[in-house]
C-alpha cells in the first residue's frame, strides 16, 4: 500500500494524508465505536439529561455531595470528626467494587482477577491481599457482597467508603476486626457501613438537598456549552428528538433553562426560543431502569405549576407536552418508531444502555468523560508504555526457543526490576 504505483509518494498527498495521527482530533472530541452505525438510519435521538446534557462540573460538584453525605452521617450518628475528610478527586474512579465483607475498595477486570486493593486510603501488597483473596480472584455475581460503583454519581460514595475506613482504623476507641470494628459491646460491620452509605446517598438525592443547592449556584456546578442548542436543532432536522430523565419536572425545567439561557437561538441570527422547543418529546420521573421494563403509569405535567395531572394519558403525543413516568414503549408509541430506529445516549451503563439495548433493541451512546483523562494519560506517557512494550518483546526472545526439555531457565530479575521501575503510581486511574 505503500508503494508509488499504488497511493503515490507521500509528497504528493493532500494536506494532512503523510501521517494518520495528524487528521486525529482533541481526545476532547472523539466518538469511539464498537460497530459501525448508519445515522441516516436513525430516526429518533434521545438524551438522558444528568450527565448527559447536563454536565456537572468536576471536582466541586462532586465536593458538594460529599459534603452533604458526611453532614448526613454525622447527624445518624456518625463521630463528628469524619468531617474534617475533604473529597480527593484523584482517588476514586468509575468501576470500582466495595466488598461489604472486608471494608475493601477493588478494582478487578471483567473476569473477576483482582488488580488493586485497598482498604481505606491503603494500597494492599502481596500477602496481605492473600488474607482476604486467596485466589487473588473475586465472584462479581455475588451482588449482595460486592457492590459495583459505576455512575459518576459513585465517585463520592466510593472516597466516602475509603474516608470511613481510614477513620475507625485510625481511633484509638475502635478495635480493627477482619469484618468491621469493635466499641465496647457495639460491633459496627462493614455491611452497616455500606448500608449508612447507601441511605445517605438517598437522603441526599431524594430529600432534594443536593439540587437546592445545586440550583442556588447554577453556574458553579453545572457547564453551560452554547452548542447544545445548536446540536439539537441540527438534530431535530433530521429526526425526532426526547429527553428521558430520572429527575422531576421542577429540576429539569430549571437545568434546561440554564442549559439554554443565551442571548440568541441555536444560531447567532436566530431569537432564543423555550427549551422545551428542541424536543417532540419530554418525559421526566422515568424510573430508570424499570423504565425500559413494565415503567410506570403516564401522567401529563402541568408546566405551570409542576404538578402532575390527575388520570393515565392515553392521548395522542402534544408539542412541547411534559409527561412523567411511562416506559420505553410509551416513547415509541408516541413517536411512532421501532427500537432500532432510536439511538439513545446516557452515562449510566446499566440503566440507560445495557437496559435499552438488551430489552428494547434500542442503539446506544454511552458518556464517558473519563476517557479523555486516559487518552491524555496513555499520549503524555507513551514513552513508557513503549519501553514496557520492548521489555515484553525481549523476554519473548529469551524464551522463544525453550520447550519442555529444556533445563536452563533465564535470568529475568533484571528485567523485572526494570519493569517495576517505571510502574504508574499505584492508584485506582
Amino acid at each position: 500500500m505503500g508503494s508509488e504505483g499504488q497511493r503515490g509518494p507521500a509528497a504528493a498527498r493532500g494536506p494532512g494524508q503523510g501521517d494518520p495521527r495528524a487528521l486525529r482530533r482533541d481526545c476532547q472530541h472523539r466518538i469511539f465505536v464498537n460497530r459501525s452505525l448508519a445515522l441516516e438510519k436513525i430516526k429518533c435521538f434521545g438524551f438522558d439529561m444528568d450527565y448527559t446534557l447536563a454536565m456537572y462540573k468536576s471536582p466541586d460538584y462532586e465536593e458538594l455531595a460529599f459534603n452533604l453525605l458526611l453532614e448526613h452521617l454525622v447527624a445518624i450518628g456518625y463521630p463528628p470528626e469524619i468531617l474534617a475528610y475533604k473529597y480527593d478527586p484523584t482517588f476514586p474512579t468509575r468501576g470500582l467494587v466495595f466488598d461489604a465483607l472486608y471494608g475493601n475498595l477493588l478494582k478487578v477486570d471483567s473476569h473477576g482477577n483482582l488488580l488493586v486493593c485497598a482498604h481505606g486510603f491503603r494500597f494492599l501488597k502481596g500477602a496481605e491481599i492473600l488474607h482476604y483473596y486467596p485466589n487473588k480472584f473475586i465472584q462479581r455475581d455475588d451482588m449482595k457482597r460486592f457492590h459495583i460503583l459505576n455512575t459518576l454519581f459513585n465517585l463520592t460514595e466510593a472516597h466516602l467508603y475509603a474516608c470511613l475506613v481510614d477513620f475507625f482504623t485510625n481511633c484509638s476507641r475502635y478495635v480493627n476486626c477482619d469484618t468491621g470494628y469493635k466499641h465496647g459491646n457495639l460491633f459496627m460491620s462493614f455491611r452497616s457501613m455500606f448500608q449508612d452509605v447507601r441511605e445517605a446517598m438517598d437522603h441526599v438525592h431524594l430529600s432534594g438537598c443536593l439540587k437546592e443547592k445545586t440550583l442556588e449556584n447554577l453556574e458553579k456546578y453545572v457547564v453551560k456549552d452554547p452548542r447544545v442548542p445548536l446540536l439539537l436543532s441540527r438534530m431535530k432536522e433530521v429526526g425526532k428528538v426526547f429527553l428521558a430523565t430520572n429527575s422531576d419536572y421542577t429540576y429539569t425545567d430549571a437545568i434546561m433553562s440554564y442549559l439554554f439561557d443565551f442571548s440568541h437561538g441555536d444560531k447567532a441570527d436566530v431569537p432564543q426560543r423555550p427549551w422545551r422547543s428542541y424536543f417532540d418529546l419530554i418525559v421526566v420521573d422515568t424510573r430508570k431502569p424499570l423504565f425500559f421494563a413494565e415503567g410506570t403509569v403516564l401522567r401529563q405535567v402541568d408546566t405551570d405549576t409542576g404538578k402532575l395531572r390527575i388520570g393515565t394519558y392515553t392521548g395522542p403525543l402534544q408539542h412541547c407536552a411534559v409527561y412523567s413516568g411511562g416506559s420505553s414503549d410509551v416513547v415509541c408509541d408516541l413517536l411512532g418508531v421501532k427500537g432500532k430506529d432510536i439511538l439513545y445516549m446516557g452515562d449510566h451503563i446499566f440503566g440507560d444502555i445495557l437496559k435499552s439495548k438488551k430489552r428494547q433493541g434500542w442503539r446506544t451512546f454511552l458518556v464517558v468523560p473519563e476517557l479523555a483523562r486516559e487518552l491524555q494519560v496513555w499520549t503524555e506517557k507513551s514513552e513508557l508504555f513503549e519501553e514496557l512494550r520492548s521489555l515484553d518483546l525481549f523476554l519473548a526472545e529469551l524464551y522463544q526457543h525453550l520447550d519442555s526439555g529444556s533445563s536452563e531457565r533465564p535470568d529475568i530479575s533484571s528485567i523485572k526490576r526494570r519493569i517495576q521501575g517505571i510502574n504508574l503510581p499505584k492508584r485506582f486511574r
